[in-house]
């Protein structure tokens, strides 16, 4: 029969690709129109085994109603699907010749005939029914969190181009400039993981929620996501970190592949890659666990990362140092480096980070740009009860910047920048009204305001575009790379 051998042929491809030690999951069915249901019963296949193969059946079984291929599209889009193919003719056949370690079925056929019951028998197969738990109807809800921008909530002020003298198309035609630059960016790689759960309630035992995991994200985040913002605005850019010998840094080197940047890794012994880990249910999150280690660098690995800055610098339009404080930026490496990049004329960026840990923005000594928050702007000068633009003031005299912003949260952000011989402060409001995770609005501030100002346009254009790429990413799940296109078309709904 032409199906024994088509199935043997599959059956090799799927042994090829099984992970050693991984039990293969086998699902088959129509798929006509996939849904909630397919999609529940398949992640329950998935957690069953290792290896999830789904069988779709082909266009000559009962009940089929849309071509062979669009269905099979349809079920390899599905994320927990490892290997899908249209069954080559009888069932039967295509098990014996895969031989899954488990068998999944739809809970209503648990009191049916099921043939493959007799073949799993042959050589100590399983069979088992369900069709999945409720808590998936949730999944499609996430798939949308992570996958769509909140654009429709987005606003942009238009007082604050008229004070300052210029019109939202210039802006266009700035961030089309952006991909003219060589960006090289210094800083603390991070890795997150997003921890989707759904809430089960009090524990009996003790004050606890409990949860239960329904999907795991994994995002490059710190220093690695500014890197990946500018090369998704168009920049050429250069990563320089450290990371430890670990699976994250490996995972974290593909993806910065991915998004198009060289990056440079210096691989540290002494630590393990920073990796947080957030724990989600109902679009907020529960609880946050760090892996990380805070000690500053050594130095060997220090004058390998001052070597290959200064080897870059004849041929770099911009330095960004996006500073987490976990030891890829110890002071007397930041010193060497602005001393480096102003003998090579290189204009710097720095964002210094303060959350769990301590930081001292006013540390990045000249540099065109900083973006504290208010919480690091007031550490850095130890001044608790000064007014906003008073801490502007002092900042930009302790920290020797030109330009200073000020980011408020929810409240927007504080320019405070030269204008006309003087400093002069004004203020932007956050232009996303509903944001579904602000987790990475500093960073694509920090980042489109950055290469803006080196792309040659005043703090008060640039600004404004670093609020419509926040405005841009917060207003999804976890932090993916900004285009240059997203922001385009957000100003151009209001020109």
């Amino acid at each position: 029969m032409d199906d024994i051998p088509a199935s043997n042929e599959i059956a090799a491809e799927i042994r090829a690709e099984v992970p050693d030690g991984d039990s293969i999951v086998f699902v088959s069915g129509n798929f006509n129109v996939v849904h909630p249901g397919h999609v529940r019963l398949l992640r329950f296949a998935k957690e069953a085994g290792g290896f999830l193969v789904v069988g779709v059946n082909p266009d000559s079984e009962a009940g089929v109603s849309v071509p062979a291929d669009l269905r099979l599209e349809a079920v390899l889009a599905i994320k927990v699907v490892d290997y899908a193919f249209v069954v080559p003719g009888d069932l039967a056949t295509a098990i014996r010749a895969i031989e899954p370690d488990i068998v999944v079925k739809g809970k209503e056929h648990e009191t049916r005939d099921n043939p493959e019951r007799a073949v799993l028998e042959t050589y100590g197969g399983q069979l088992l029914f369900s069709s999945g738990d409720v808590r998936f109807s949730s999944f499609d809800i996430l798939e949308r969190d992570y996958r769509e921008s909140q654009t429709s909530s987005i606003r942009l002020p238009l007082d604050y181009p008229g004070r300052h003298k210029f019109r939202l198309g210039d802006l266009s035609e700035l961030s089309g400039r952006l991909s003219d630059l060589k960006v090289v960016v210094v800083g603390d790689l991070i890795i997150d993981d997003y921890i989707d759960c759904d809430p089960l309630g009090m524990s009996q035992e003790d004050p606890a929620i409990v949860v239960t995991p329904i999907d795991t994200r994994r995002f490059v985040g710190g220093a690695g996501i500014v890197a990946a913002h500018a090369a998704g605005l168009g920049a050429s850019v250069r990563f320089i970190t450290i990371a430890g010998e670990d699976e994250v840094a490996d995972y974290a080197e593909r993806k910065l592949r991915e998004f198009g940047v060289e990056s440079q890794v210096f691989r540290d012994p002494s630590r393990p890659s920073t990796l947080k880990q957030r724990y989600r249910a109902a679009g907020k999150t529960m609880l946050r666990v760090s892996h990380l280690r805070q000690h500053a660098v050594p130095l060997a690995i220090a004058n390998r990362i001052y070597a290959e800055l200064e080897k870059a610098l004849p041929t770099t339009d911009l330095v960004l140092f996006s500073d987490f404080n976990y030891g890829c930026l110890p002071t007397s490496l930041v010193n060497r480096l602005i001393e480096a990049c102003g003998r090579h004329g290189v204009p710097m960026a720095a964002d210094s980070q303060a959350s769990s840990q301590l930081a001292d923005i006013s540390r990045f000594k000249g540099m065109k740009l900083i973006t504290p928050t208010e919480l690091e702007a007031r550490l850095a000068l130890k001044d608790r009860n000064s007014g906003l633009v008073i801490v502007g003031e002092e900042l930009h005299n302790l920290s020797a910047a030109e330009n200073i912003i000020i980011t408020l949260g929810s409240e927007g952000l504080l320019v405070h920048a030269p204008k006309q011989g003087a400093m002069v402060t004004d203020r932007l409001p956050a232009m996303n009204s509903a944001p579904k995770d602000v987790a990475g609005a500093g960073d694509s501030l920090f980042t489109c305001t950055s290469l803006a100002l080196a792309a040659g346009a005043d703090i008060w254009q640039a600004g404004y575009l670093g609020s419509i790429a926040a405005a841009c990413q917060v207003g999804r799940v976890g932090n993916t790379p900004l285009s240059r296109d997203e922001i385009t078309a957000e100003i151009e709904l209001f020109t």
